[in-house]
């Protein structure tokens, strides 16, 4: 039997933060860049086991997975537990499409109290909590690298980036986190 190949995790091992917050790489989940017309959200949001938002800058979750509105007809799909989403997502019956990014992106959960200036030192979005509540999510930049950030709670995010640029934004939101320990 021929080996088979084995992707490693871009921030494998990696860790950081400071004495206000702790950075931890998300563990693998799986997702979808998922497309559809307004007719067909019913449909997916059945099949998917979450009502997917139709409002800018909001998210849903159940049981581990988390649709996130990136535009009028795109979500970013992200279950915890790898479920294969294309296949959920087609058998709603409904007309879209969907993508499986699951190894084009990675994370990085950023929490404590100073969570919300580590990503500040590299983020122009505003990400206090009275204009980034619970639940919030949006499609912006850290540094020079497109983010999706997702508010978990009051003092977590959760930071979706291309593994291809995972380095660089652990260590920008490593700058940030020192700067917010001080």
């Amino acid at each position: 039997m021929a080996d088979l190949a084995t992707r490693k995790l871009p921030l494998a091992g990696r860790h950081g933060g400071s004495s206000t917050v702790r950075l931890t790489p998300a563990a693998p989940a799986s997702r979808i860049s998922l497309r559809a017309p307004a007719d067909s959200v019913h449909g997916l949001s059945q099949a998917l086991g979450l009502q997917l938002p139709t409002r800018p800058k909001t998210s849903a979750g159940a049981n581990g997975r988390h649709a996130l509105w990136l535009g009028p007809d795109e979500w970013l799909v992200i279950d915890e537990n790898g479920a294969e989403l294309v296949g959920v997502a087609a058998s709603s019956g409904v007309l879209h499409s969907a993508t499986d990014v699951s190894h084009r992106n990675t994370a990085v959960i950023v929490s404590g109290p100073g969570a919300e200036a580590t990503l500040a030192a590299g983020c122009p979005q505003d990400v206090s909590l009275s204009a980034f509540p619970v639940g919030a999510c949006s499609r912006t930049l850290l540094g020079k690298a497109e983010v999706v950030i997702l508010r978990l709670d009051e003092e977590t995010f959760r930071v979706e980036v291309w593994r291809s640029f995972s380095d660089y934004a652990f260590g920008l939101l490593a700058e940030g986190a020192e700067d917010a320990g001080l």
